[in-house]
């Protein structure tokens, strides 16, 4: 009797987590974080669920015939973006993840 009482308690905890992961997720896509290259010449801005929503290029600062340079400026504005929208997915989710070592769970990735 004892063991489904845990069972049931593990299943009612999982079903709460999921909801708080699905809360969180949610939150994530409406909050945005920018990043920058070039001294501010490309910025980046994507959404804490790692969605794309603009690229600004300053038209002063950069040199429309240097495609190379350009392309390499988009390139890190947009990396350091995804980094930043999954550091904040990390901090997020983690907080919701974390019970689980208390449900004698291990999953990966988690």
């Amino acid at each position: 009797m004892a063991k489904r009482q845990n069972v049931n308690k593990m299943m009612a905890q999982v079903q709460q987590m999921q909801e708080q992961m699905r809360l969180a997720q949610e939150e994530l896509a409406k909050e945005t974080v920018s990043a920058s290259a070039g001294g501010g010449a490309v910025k980046a801005t994507m959404t804490g669920g790692m969605e794309l929503v603009s690229v600004e290029i300053d038209p002063e600062v950069v040199d429309p015939e240097d495609v190379e340079m350009l392309q390499d400026m988009v390139m890190a504005a947009v990396n350091e973006a995804m980094n930043s929208s999954q550091e904040l997915a990390n901090k997020k989710l983690g907080g919701v993840t974390g019970g689980l070592g208390d449900l004698g769970l291990n999953l990966p990735g988690m």
